[in-house]
């Protein structure tokens, strides 16, 4: 699954937007029915007083909300519906006497900052709260030097329940849109973490598409320091050259899923043993396969384990119960010596080596008979003490003459042993003085 990055990063503000706009829609809702039942129950107690501001807030209030509707202008229709939460409180209150007699019905306005605050954002929340501060002053002024002292007719047990009426209402709409923010930020937020598991999920199968492809070393460079070019000089590494024998003439009478089956379960045998040795695989060429060890610092046995490598494949092609029906064997090639590494290409890059030593060890794995392991004079010196070799033979390498070289048998100590494999094989070749 893959996930395009332009629409993850907008859906979340496209979700924000809805919020908002939800957020004040239900507000918007929620005054003109609270106004409603509000003058419904002052006019049931029989106290009466101009509707004008009311039907006026109602209109406004309606008509900016199709506006809305037509236009999708959300900036205009929240700058008229936090002017109205504003302002209409503090009108209303002023029509009917003082903060007393109308019960406090500018608390109301309180809803215009906390509106802005969560349809808005902080810092847009602060100028209408800095303006409700502002009106509730005035008002007390007008109370204080304006007031008469007399109640208007309303009798104080009406004043204090609609005190209560209009605390009730207004902390009900508080907290129900404050309610509905937390819970649709919380399912926003939900979204938003399995949007980051899906790229998480996303990103661990590309950084193991690229393990597959490249040392875990140079992937770590590719992805943390984003290098352009990855060029290293190895002074010293050995490299092997594995080749099937004769997988040509057999996939002839193979179909393709048959062919492509058997080559993975060969390679991926290969490949769980490179790891099991601390080495890495480089490429598959075809029915051959490259391994190296010594292009991580960490791993000082690299030659040896390139050695146990290599008769461990040996053995593996011919004893493994899906292998061995077909009679399948190798031939390799280990070479010792200094190396260029580097990735090249833009797409489908690679990792690979160049210098002598790969051209040797390729040429060894050429000239190899089938079952035999041919290694290099500095593979066999470092070596020679723990393993088993036939006597040196001889052969010609293009580009460098006549060479020496020596045949793997086996550890000294018998683990990995493939005597059987090639028995009869290695003396006439050695006695021949050249390998095949």
């Amino acid at each position: 699954m893959r996930i395009n990055p332009s629409a993850s990063e907008s859906k979340p503000y496209e979700q924000e937007e809805k919020l908002h706009r939800d957020l004040l829609i239900f507000a918007c809702a929620f005054m003109n029915l609270a106004v409603v039942l509000w003058l419904a129950i002052y006019w049931a107690m029989g106290i009466h007083f101009s509707t004008n501001v009311p039907l006026a807030y109602q209109l406004i209030s309606v008509a900016s909300l199709v506006y809305f509707s037509k236009t999708k202008n959300f900036e205009v229709f929240r700058f008229i519906q936090l002017s109205l939460f504003l302002f209409v409180p503090f009108i209303m209150q002023w029509s009917i006497g003082s903060a007393v007699t109308s019960s406090g019905v500018m608390l109301w306005a309180l809803l215009a900052p906390i509106g802005a605050l969560v349809v808005s954002g902080w810092r847009d929340s602060i100028p209408w709260f800095f303006a409700y501060m502002v009106m509730t002053v005035i008002s007390g002024g007008f109370d204080f030097y304006l007031g008469n002292g007399e109640n208007s007719g309303v009798a104080m047990k009406t004043i204090g329940f609609f005190f209560a009426l209009n605390f009730a209402a207004m902390s009900s709409i508080i907290y129900f849109l404050v309610r509905h923010f937390v819970v649709a930020m919380e399912k926003t937020n939900r979204q938003l973490d399995e949007q980051h598991q899906l790229l998480a999920e996303e990103q661990k199968k590309s950084e193991r598409v690229l393990l597959n492809v490249l040392p875990s070393s140079i992937a770590t460079r590719l992805k943390d320091e984003h290098q352009g070019l990855i060029a290293d000089g190895h002074a010293d590494v050995t490299v092997m050259f594995a080749d099937l024998v004769n997988f040509t003439q057999l996939t002839e009478s193979l179909s393709p899923e048959q062919m492509v089956s058997l080559l993975n379960t060969i390679f991926s045998g290969f490949d769980q043993m490179c790891e099991k040795y601390g080495l890495e695989k480089i490429k598959t060429i075809g029915d051959a396969y490259m391994a190296v060890g010594g292009l991580n610092q960490t791993n000082s046995n690299y030659t040896t384990n390139i050695a146990n490598l290599a008769l461990e494949m040996r053995d593996y092609v011919v004893t493994h119960p899906e292998l061995s029906p077909f009679k399948l064997n190798i031939h390799s090639g280990i070479a010792t010596g200094p190396v260029v590494a580097g990735v090249i290409g833009t797409k489908r890059f690679i990792y690979d080596l160049w210098g002598d030593t790969v051209n040797v060890a390729s040429r060894l794995t050429d000239e190899a008979i089938e079952g035999v392991i041919q290694v290099d004079k500095t593979t066999y010196n470092r070596i020679r003490f723990d393993y088993d070799f036939e006597p040196p033979a001889t052969i010609t390498v293009k580009g460098k003459g006549d060479m020496v070289m020596y045949r793997l048998v086996a550890r000294k100590d018998g683990e990995a042993s493939g005597r059987h494999i090639v028995s009869g094989k290695f003396g006439a070749a050695a006695s021949a003085g050249t390998a095949k």
